[in-house]
C-alpha cells in the first residue's frame, strides 16, 4: 500500500508550491528536503555574526501573483517592498543611468535625446509580448504525443488554446516575438539605441544567468524572460522580500503546515523505486523507503534523469538526450557584510540609486569581452557584477548603521580550464570582484567586513545546480517551452507512469516563479482524476 499519495523531492519554492496545490485538492503530501533548511536556493541565512542575507536567488519580481494569492503568502507573513530606484548604471567617464517610475526618460535624456525617444516605444514592444506570454505561464507548454489517444486529444486542445493566445499579437507583435526567440540581445539594442549606457541596461537582462555573450543568438529571449515580472500588481518592476528570499519560502512552509503535509529536512533522496515502469517511491539517503502513488522531483532534469532514477528504467534515446541537457549559468554569487555604505564616483553620497540594482557593466562590449576571457581563462578579467544593497530596503538583515551586499557575478567559466578547480581559485575571484566594484566606489573594499562566496561548484554542492546554473538547464531555443527539458514530456510528466518533474528545468523556466510547481501539480491532479493507464 501507498504510504502517501505524493511524495516531492527537493523543498525549494517549486517543490513546495506544487506539494500546497496537491495538498489543497486533497491529496497527503510527503516533502524530503537534503538539506537542513527548507527553500532550495531562495534561503535567507547569516553568514557573518548579525549579518543575514539572500544566499543564492537574491531579488524578487517573477514570483508569479496567483501562486502568492492561491498559498496566502501574504498571510504567512510574507511582504514584499519595491526598490525605490529600480536599476543604477554608473560608467567609468563619471557618466550614469538612473531607472525607475519618473526617472527613466529624464535620466536616458541627459545622455541621448534620440534614446530617451526610443526607450520609451521599445519598452512597450517588450511589454506587450510579456503580456501575451505571461498567460502562457501557468499552463504546460503543448507536448508531443507518439500515439492518438486521451492524450493525443488534450494536447491538441491545449495546442489551439496557446494559439488562440498567440493570435492576441498583431502581426508586428509577431515578427518581434520572432526576433525576441531567435536573435541576439545585442544586434536588436544596436540597431534601437546609440547610448552604451542604455544598451546595457536591456543587455544585462540578457545575459544575467546565461553563460553566452549578448551577441549570441537567442540571448534576447533571455532579456525577454527577465521582463515577465511585477511586484505588488506593477509589472517590471523588481523588488524585495522582507526577511531575504527564504521569506519566501518560509511562508510557503507555514501553508504547507496549515495544510497539514510534512516537510521532512536533513532527508536526501538516494534512488527513485521503479516496478514494472512505473515510480512507486524514493529509497533515502539512510536506506528507508518511501512508496507514493506519485513522485515528483524539484531537481534539475539531469539530476533526476541520470543520478536518481536507475539507468535501466528509460529509454536509451531518451537518457542519450538528457545527458546532453546543458547547464552552467557562469555564475559566481557573493554576499559581503558592510560597515558603511558605498559611495559611487558617479554619484556620489546616499540616496535612491543605492536601493536600485547596481550594474557594473557599462556596454554590450565590455559584457561581450568578459564572456570571451570566461571560455579562456575561466574568468572575466573585467567581470560583470550587479551589486545591491537589500539592507537600504530591510533593516532586519544588518546591525544598524552597517550594512549587507549581494554580488550577482557573471561571466565565470562553469568548469575551469585545464582541469583547474574553483576549490583552489575561489578566494582569488572574489578578491576580483570586490576591487571591480571598489573602482566604482572607491573605498568598498576597505568597507568589507565579512564574506560568503560561492562559486560554480559551491552551488552545484550545496544547491544541486548542476554547473552552478541558476536556471536548471540553459534557456536556449532547444530547451525552451514545448523542449523543456524535451520534446514529448513538457508536460511535467517523465517517460516512467507515476514520476513527474516540477523545478525550473520545466516550463517555463528559471527564476523564483512558482510557475513550474504550480503546472506540475495540475497535471499530476489531472492524472489522479482520469488516469491515463
Amino acid at each position: 500500500m501507498n504510504e502517501t499519495d505524493a511524495i516531492i523531492i527537493g523543498a525549494g519554492h517549486n517543490g513546495l508550491t506544487c506539494a500546497a496545490y496537491l495538498a489543497m485538492a486533497g491529496l497527503r503530501v510527503h516533502v524530503v528536503e537534503r538539506r537542513k533548511v527548507v527553500g532550495g536556493a531562495a534561503v535567507t541565512e547569516e553568514f557573518h555574526p548579525g549579518f543575514r542575507n539572500s544566499v543564492a536567488s537574491y531579488t524578487v519580481s517573477l514570483l508569479n501573483p496567483r501562486v502568492i494569492s492561491d498559498l496566502r503568502l501574504h498571510d504567512h507573513g510574507l511582504e514584499i517592498v519595491e526598490r525605490r530606484a529600480q536599476n543604477f548604471l554608473p560608467s567609468p567617464d563619471g557618466r550614469y543611468l538612473l531607472t525607475g517610475e519618473g526617472r527613466t526618460k529624464a535620466s536616458v535624456a541627459r545622455l541621448s535625446p534620440g534614446d530617451a525617444d526610443a526607450i520609451g516605444p521599445f519598452s512597450a514592444r517588450l511589454e506587450a509580448i510579456a503580456d501575451v506570454l505571461r498567460s502562457l505561464v501557468l499552463r504546460a507548454p503543448p507536448n508531443l504525443v507518439a500515439q492518438f489517444g486521451l492524450p493525443a486529444i488534450r494536447e491538441a486542445f491545449n495546442a489551439l488554446g496557446t494559439a488562440n493566445t498567440l493570435r492576441a499579437l498583431s502581426l508586428e507583435q509577431q515578427r518581434d516575438l520572432l526576433d525576441l526567440f531567435t536573435r541576439s540581445a545585442g544586434e536588436m539594442l544596436d540597431e534601437i539605441f546609440e547610448t552604451d549606457l542604455v544598451k546595457a541596461l536591456f543587455g544585462f537582462d540578457a545575459i544575467v544567468g546565461n553563460y553566452a555573450s549578448p551577441y549570441a543568438a537567442g540571448s534576447a529571449y533571455v532579456m525577454l524572460h527577465h521582463a515577465f515580472g511585477e511586484v505588488n500588481g506593477k509589472k517590471g518592476v523588481w523588488g524585495h522580500a522582507i526577511g531575504g528570499m527564504g521569506a519566501i519560502t518560509q511562508a510557503m512552509a507555514r501553508a504547507l503546515k496549515e495544510l497539514g503535509t510534512l516537510v521532512q529536512l536533513d532527508c536526501g533522496v538516494r534512488e527513485v523505486i521503479v516496478e514494472r515502469d512505473r515510480a512507486v517511491g524514493v529509497v533515502l539517503e539512510d536506506g528507508r523507503a518511501i512508496r507514493a502513488r506519485y513522485v515528483v522531483a524539484n531537481v534539475n532534469p539531469k539530476l533526476l534523469y541520470t543520478r536518481l532514477v536507475p539507468g535501466g528504467a528509460l529509454p536509451a534515446p531518451f537518457l542519450s538526450r538528457i545527458r546532453n541537457w546543458r547547464n552552467g549559468s557562469g555564475t559566481f554569487r557573493m554576499n559581503v557584510a558592510l560597515s558603511r555604505l558605498p559611495s559611487f564616483s558617479a554619484l556620489p553620497g546616499d540616496g535612491d540609486h543605492l536601493s536600485a540594482g547596481i550594474i557594473l557593466a557599462p556596454s554590450l562590449g565590455y559584457m561581450d569581452q568578459a564572456y570571451l576571457d570566461a571560455r579562456a581563462q575561466g574568468w572575466s578579467r573585467d567581470p560583470v557584477v550587479e551589486l545591491l544593497i537589500p539592507s537600504t530596503l530591510d533593516a532586519t538583515l544588518a546591525p544598524a548603521g552597517q550594512h549587507v551586499a549581494s554580488l550577482f557575478c557573471q561571466h565565470v567559466a562553469p568548469e575551469l580550464p585545464d582541469g583547474r578547480s574553483w576549490d583552489d581559485h575561489r578566494d582569488e575571484v572574489a578578491d576580483l570582484m570586490i576591487a571591480t566594484v571598489d573602482r566604482y566606489a572607491p573605498g568598498f573594499a576597505a568597507s568589507v567586513i565579512g564574506r560568503q562566496v560561492l562559486s560554480p561548484l559551491d552551488l552545484e554542492r550545496q544547491f544541486g545546480l548542476l554547473g552552478g546554473d541558476i536556471f536548471h538547464g540553459a534557456l536556449t531555443l532547444n530547451q525552451l517551452f514545448s523542449a523543456r527539458p524535451m520534446l514529448g514530456h513538457a508536460d511535467y510528466r517523465s517517460p516512467l507512469k507515476g514520476l513527474y518533474h516540477c523545478g525550473s528545468g520545466s516550463h517555463p523556466g528559471g527564476g523564483v516563479t512558482g510557475a513550474p510547481g504550480h503546472n506540475a501539480a495540475r497535471a499530476i491532479l489531472a492524472d489522479h482524476r482520469a488516469p491515463f493507464g
